[in-house]
């Protein structure tokens, strides 16, 4: 199998987001959580952690704005 890292480039380069799957253990039992990190231009990282539903639940927010983007768009043309 391949291994390799996917990560965002926010628009000037400098800063990433990347997500993954990960099990981890809290309060004693084993967790799935989805782990964001988010790093700026010299390297401090910074971790979020998200359960299922959080998760699911920020993908829909992420794309109700990308379709405010593309409405913003519409509208301008």
């Amino acid at each position: 199998m391949a291994k390799f890292e996917l990560k965002f480039l926010d628009f000037c380069g400098f800063h990433y987001i990347k997500c993954e799957h990960k099990t981890k253990v809290l309060y004693l039992k084993n967790e799935e959580i989805i782990e964001v990190t988010i790093s700026d231009y010299n390297g401090t990282e910074l971790f979020i952690n998200l359960d299922k539903s959080t998760a699911i639940k920020f993908a829909k927010t992420l794309r109700t704005e990308i379709n405010k983007i593309k409405e913003q768009e519409v509208n301008n043309d």
